[in-house]
């Protein structure tokens, strides 16, 4: 008969455990070594403790029991917490990259085992056998997605469970405050990587609550200190890289939510953020905007940007002065020409609606939210026109300052070839034609009582007759301009 398994010393269970491994029983062995780890009278930390634990980690990561590994790791926190922090380190190191090994291997498993179905083809033209057709009829999915269902997604459930375990373990602990901040990091990866997007907003939701804890603890023992530069530099950090992951994963709700912490994060310090990190946080913050499609303040996040960088960098190159101020030109061009309100209107403005406003400028640090006219007089105030591309500047005066109905689209147009070939400038050519429709209908207005649509769609190469008449529709309802349009039928 054995020996009590709570009696053992912890060189005897392993070596107990090593021997129910030699005949292939991993449930034995594991019990074994658990009962160690929660003796109480094995809570002085010994070498042979980060062997038990390496080996208990590898067992649970076998037979994927995720609450014993957390149950283990807590355990050993506690054996480990005055006087080998480093060991608990090293050991937390060591079960994430072995969790992110056996997913890696599983995605190759995956992978190969398709690649043979596919040798095993005797006939290119008949891809589909009767089963893999049937299969596909019923699941809705290829021969790759049932394998990686079946081979690894376990997996990946696994690694999952393992940085949240990690994660909850490290929390609010001033000690192991750069491990929870890395553990997050290669946490965002993850998520890429094997593109969880719902995972991805779980992680967010799980930081943002531990935030919540380490705001809640302020000056409890071990608990880490907000105010200190350093903690506050990792937290916004991480948070960047949240950003960054969101706008890859292009889930843009989450990505406004971290927009709110980051913005949270910088007013919480007494002391102002180092002007690397607010840049990062402006250029995002457009990044975001430009694609959620708020042209307005995309713009002013790039007005922001531009002051910063002007103001703070002394070593601001003049390639990268220019690409700046021409994007800031660019974003504040595409911003759509305001419609026409009475008094009455704006007074009427929805409380929600004056609140978003208010909410959004907050978060660039304006106490007022900005305006298309507010934003065009910085671009003088701030002498962002000057730094710009000749070309953008160009289609600035056309768009802007002269007055020319005649010429107007057809000379943007050629502008827009020029923006066309920039990956980056390309996407502000659509909204910035139809500023420029705007504009020549505005400018028509006020030459001609009345004019043939076909002769307006010669004035405007890019714009078909549909999308003219659109244009012409809306800027009789939204831009004070009376507008009748007479249709002749055959």
């Amino acid at each position: 008969a054995t020996m009590p398994l709570y009696g053992q010393r912890p060189e005897n269970a392993l070596k107990r455990a090593q021997e129910f491994l030699d005949v292939d029983k991993k449930e034995p062995a594991l019990e074994v070594l658990y009962e160690t780890i929660k003796n109480r009278r094995n809570r002085t930390w010994m070498k042979v403790h980060e062997e038990i634990l390496e080996l208990y980690l590898r067992l649970c990561i076998d037979l994927r029991r995720g609450p014993l590994a957390k149950e283990g790791l807590y355990q050993y926190k506690a054996i480990c917490q005055q006087v080998a922090l480093n060991s608990f380190e090293n050991i937390v190191k060591f079960y994430l990259k072995e969790s992110d090994d056996r997913a890696e291997e599983a995605r190759k498993e995956s992978e190969d085992t398709v690649r043979k179905m596919m040798v095993e083809i005797d006939d290119l033209d008949q891809l589909q056998t009767p089963e893999s057709l049937l299969l596909s009829f019923v699941s809705g999915e290829g021969t790759q997605d049932r394998t990686d269902r079946v081979l690894l997604t376990p997996w990946v459930k696994s690694l999952w469970e393992a940085y949240r375990n990690v994660l909850d373990l490290l929390r609010n602990n001033s000690k192991l405050e750069k491990l929870y901040h890395d553990t997050a990091q290669d946490a965002f990866q993850f998520c890429l990587k094997y593109s969880r997007r719902t995972e991805f907003r779980k992680l967010c939701d799980n930081l943002r609550m531990h935030l919540q804890h380490v705001v809640k603890h302020q000056g409890s023992t071990n608990a880490i200190n907000l105010n200190s530069p350093e903690s506050l530099q990792m937290h916004v950090e991480a948070r960047l890289m949240q950003l960054e992951s969101a706008i890859s994963m292009e889930l843009w709700q989450e990505a406004f939510k971290t927009i709110e912490d980051i913005h949270w994060l910088l007013n919480y310090s007494k002391k102002p953020p180092k002007p690397a990190v607010v840049a990062n946080y402006y250029s995002k913050q457009s990044k975001v905007y430009l694609m959620a499609g708020n042209r307005l303040y995309h713009a002013c996040a790039c007005h922001r940007l531009f002051v910063l960088s002007r103001e703070q960098k002394k070593n601001l190159q003049q390639e990268e002065l220019q690409s700046l101020a021409t994007k800031t030109l660019l974003a504040t061009l595409h911003v759509p020409i305001p419609q026409a309100k009475t008094d009455i209107e704006h007074y009427l403005d929805d409380d929600a609606t004056q609140e978003k406003r208010r909410r959004l400028a907050s978060l660039l640090g304006l106490q007022v939210p900005p305006t298309r006219q507010s934003l065009m007089e910085d671009l003088s105030k701030y002498g962002v026109i000057q730094f710009a591309a000749a070309e953008v500047q160009e289609l600035y005066h056309w768009l802007e300052e002269e007055f020319n109905p005649l010429q107007l689209c057809h000379h943007v147009n050629k502008l827009f070839n020029f923006l066309r070939e920039n990956e980056e400038y390309a996407v502000y050519v659509t909204p910035l034609e139809d500023v420029a429709i705007m504009r020549l209908i505005k400018q028509v207005a006020q030459v001609y009582e009345s004019i043939e649509l076909s002769r307006l769609v010669q004035m405007i190469p890019f714009a078909t007759e549909f999308r003219l008449e659109k244009a012409i529709v809306h800027a009789g309802k939204n831009l004070n301009i009376q507008v009748r349009l007479t249709v002749a039928f055959l």
